[in-house]
């Protein structure tokens, strides 16, 4: 356990930082700092990084509240990232480290939202095992519908099928876009106010700089009728996932099928994926489940996988001490 190093990220660790997400096993492009960065105003980072030697062998994307350590609460997700290398003992051993370090910093609870196992190049379940050994308390579980692209299931729903029927005879046109003025503008922020008074997580100028750090991984896909914006959806993409992070549509495209037009289109688009990801349909810190919005999820043949929450006190590293025979 003596062998790893732990300590608080600091700026000059940047480029390691993001080489390592690059080419860890259970990363996506929002651990990168640009992504992490933007909103640096909102968060106090107490993001880790984990030596070996000189060579960074783990991180975990974070912040300091209350004196409780998150997973970075600006992220949809997060946990402790491992190299694809990286061994279950050494695993363990680096777990422990991390854990002794931050009780001896005071902080007695480390809060992990895990990165749901659909974004992993490679199994990476080792963490969820040492949750289990250190009786770490599942605090919170979301489920999310995504369709798995390597046995997808046919398009069956009446209501659908009729969908992209009506955006077929309304001429409906699907244009990918560079920029997300629009959507934001005309479709996403009018809805979200009408609906539940609130703003999109990214205002119009974050998602324009983030789509500048990362445009081949942020992309918006807008629906058109006589070229005017009736729907769209903002994708992020990883290796291997084609994930919705915002889904909206206006009066004409909910009268005209607008999103059932576009992602019969995007299922199809986004096919050489092994998942598209529709996301959740949790209310309540995932105690309540939207019904209209998971019914049609599922329609496309999205299925549930969980993204689960867990609450770990820092002074149970000692259970990690005997795992080892």
């Amino acid at each position: 356990m003596d062998k790893y190093k732990v300590r608080k990220y600091q700026p000059s660790d940047k480029p390691d930082w993001d080489s390592f997400v690059k080419n860890a096993k259970n990363a996506t492009f929002l651990f990168h700092r640009d992504f992490m960065d933007y909103h640096s105003d909102r968060f106090e980072d107490f993001s880790l990084v984990v030596f070996s030697e000189e060579k960074l062998v783990a991180v975990i994307p974070a912040n300091l509240k209350a004196g409780v350590l998150h997973s970075h609460q600006g992220l949809s997700y997060g946990g402790l990232v491992l190299g694809k290398k990286t061994t279950f003992p050494e695993a363990l051993a680096i777990f422990q480290s991390l854990l002794i370090f931050l009780k001896t910093e005071g902080i007695l609870t480390l809060n992990l939202k895990l990165l749901p196992k659909i974004y992993n190049q490679l199994p990476s379940d080792e963490i969820d095992y040492l949750l289990f050994l250190i009786k770490a308390k599942l605090s919170r579980r979301d489920l999310s519908s995504c369709v798995f692209n390597e046995n997808k299931l046919k398009i069956e729903s009446s209501n659908r099928l009729r969908g992209i029927k009506k955006g077929e005879k309304n001429k409906l046109q699907i244009r990918e876009e560079s920029t997300f003025d629009s959507f934001w503008e005309e479709v996403l922020e009018p809805n979200l106010k009408k609906v539940h008074n609130q703003n999109p997580v990214h205002s119009v100028p974050e998602i324009n700089l983030l789509k500048s750090y990362f445009p081949e991984n942020i992309r918006q896909f807008n629906v058109y009728k006589d070229n005017q914006i009736v729907a769209g959806t903002t994708i992020f993409e990883t290796s291997e996932v084609a994930h919705a992070q915002y889904i909206s549509a206006n009066a004409i495209g909910r009268k005209t099928g607008g999103l059932d037009f576009l992602f019969h289109y995007l299922l199809n688009y986004f096919s050489n994926k092994r998942y598209f990801d529709f996301g959740i349909s949790n209310e309540s810190q995932g105690l309540k489940v939207n019904t209209g919005l998971i019914k049609w999820k599922e329609s496309f043949g999205g299925r549930g996988i969980v993204h689960d929450f867990y609450e770990i006190d820092t002074d149970n590293h000692h259970l990690l001490n005997e795992v080892l025979l």
